[in-house]
């Protein structure tokens, strides 16, 4: 039932943002949708199916496991409900902010993370362009961090959720208003904030780290306000992997296991 809520709720956002994407979009794609989306939504169905035949839900059910056995700092105590929530929404969210930045700086998570760069347009797909191995690590940390803080279970599917629609949300290629875009951009990542983030410049790419509330980029100095080049303009993706070929879905899964370039 829980995967069934949120395959729901993420196709839901996702047509939503497509059908935005079409009708009023912020960039010119530089490649064709049958070139690129082949790709990511391949990748997406991939990690998909690995994670449902091998460890699907495992994050609700170590939840559930936790609590069961008073397992974790949240299950020490007893605390009204809303507080462990928000205490799980926020830990895993910042958890994740802290595993992305490590996966710019740390060589054997940047092979597996780099598949997610090498998109050189940025529309709603690019959310789900992930090399299987980064999907699988990602799921043991957030197993940790919720056997670690007893996370709340119903927060952990909700975490999930936000996360899935936050990103799917701040990957699209939206036009967004620019007024609306800096009201929003103080509490969540909007397109505009997280798009620099996938520039071919690297000061620009190792910044922006966030995927749902955008405190932790400035509360950590890692937030980049303006690209040196106009939105419309800015180039994207890795110099080293511009043409189509070189992101094909067979190249995708094999990029983490050749020299870094």
């Amino acid at each position: 039932m829980e995967a069934l809520v949120r395959l729901g709720v993420a196709l839901g956002i996702f047509l939503l943002m497509v059908s935005w994407e079409y009708f009023s979009p912020r960039r010119d794609l530089s490649l064709s949708r049958q070139q690129r989306w082949p790709v990511n939504i391949g990748l997406a169905l991939l990690n998909m199916l690995i994670v449902r035949v091998t460890v699907g839900g495992i994050a609700y059910l170590s939840a559930i496991h936790a609590l069961d056995n008073q397992w974790g700092l949240l299950n020490f105590t007893e605390l009204p409900q809303w507080f462990a929530v928000l205490v799980t929404l926020l830990v895993l969210d910042v958890v994740i902010y802290f595993q992305h930045r490590i996966a710019h700086i740390w060589q054997p998570l940047w092979r597996l993370h780099q598949v997610h760069h090498t998109d050189i347009d940025f529309d709603v797909t690019t959310a789900v362009r992930f090399h299987p191995l980064e999907i699988i690590f990602s799921l043991f940390i957030k197993v940790g961090v919720v056997y670690a803080l007893g996370a709340n279970p119903l927060a952990v599917i909700a975490f999930e959720i936000i996360l899935n629609g936050a990103a799917t949300f701040n990957h699209s290629n939206i036009n967004l208003p620019l007024k609306l875009d800096k009201v929003l951009r103080w509490f969540v990542v909007t397109p505009d904030m997280h798009r620099i983030h996938h520039s071919c410049l690297r000061e620009e790419r190792d910044s922006n780290y966030g995927f749902s509330i955008s405190l932790w980029d400035r509360i950590f100095a890692s937030y980049t306000a303006k690209p040196q080049q106009p939105q419309e303009k800015m180039l994207l993706g890795l110099r080293a992997y511009r043409k189509a070929e070189q992101v094909s879905f067979w190249q995708s899964l094999l990029l983490p296991f050749k020299a870094l370039k």
